[in-house]
């Protein structure tokens, strides 16, 4: 189950998921860095079958276009509440399984940036979680369409997720690029508020 965390632009991360057997390949979220992502996908032979948005923001959507011009057969993957301005063919909700050969994909929305963000658990074993949950913190809630209460109840879903799984985050905000949902349970403010009052002010 490889997942290769790519950096693109200033401080955006990319993902390329894929099956080593089968080399079926989902791109998260092409914001700034097609080349890089199109480079990693010749170099690995990969068979690209979905272009996953977690949410609609165009630092995370910009290049979806350029990606599907060089793979015209890889279907556009969001939520319907976040597919504005894209030709999505493939809308999830909670729960909505995919698979890239024998590799499992699950979505769970997970609103609160967005009204329509998703997060994406793969294998059960990594959870790609857009600009939900970053590494330290979470994602802005005063943009338009965002929620504190949304975000708020998405965290406590977040958060009942084992603790074995390595989040992904949207963009490297924190100390390190990745790390285990336990550890972001133990030391993430925002995981660690107990109420809405409380994560209300967390600054």
């Amino acid at each position: 189950m490889p997942i290769k965390q790519i950096k693109v632009g200033f401080d955006n991360f990319s993902y390329v998921i894929y099956s080593d057997k089968t080399k079926k390949a989902s791109v998260v979220d092409p914001g700034f860095g097609a080349d890089k992502l199109l480079n990693y996908i010749i170099n690995n032979n990969l068979d690209i079958l979905y272009i996953i948005i977690t949410h609609y923001h165009s630092d995370h959507t910009s290049d979806v276009n350029k990606l599907k011009d060089k793979h015209p057969y890889a279907k556009i993957v969001a939520s319907e509440k976040d597919a504005k301005g894209f030709d999505v063919e493939f809308f999830v909700s909670e729960n909505t399984k995919l698979e890239l050969g024998d590799v499992n994909l699950k979505f769970i929305m997970t609103p609160g940036h967005t009204k329509g963000g998703i997060c994406i658990i793969v294998d059960e074993k990594a959870i790609i979680t857009g600009d939900t949950l970053f590494i330290g913190d979470c994602g802005r809630t005063d943009l338009l369409g965002g929620s504190l209460s949304e975000m708020f109840d998405s965290l406590q879903k977040i958060k009942k997720l084992p603790d074995e799984l390595i989040v992904y985050p949207g963009h490297d905000y924190g100390k390190l690029p990745f790390d285990t949902l336990g550890n972001q349970k133990k030391k993430n403010k925002t995981l660690l508020a107990k109420n809405l009052e409380e994560f209300s002010k967390i600054n």
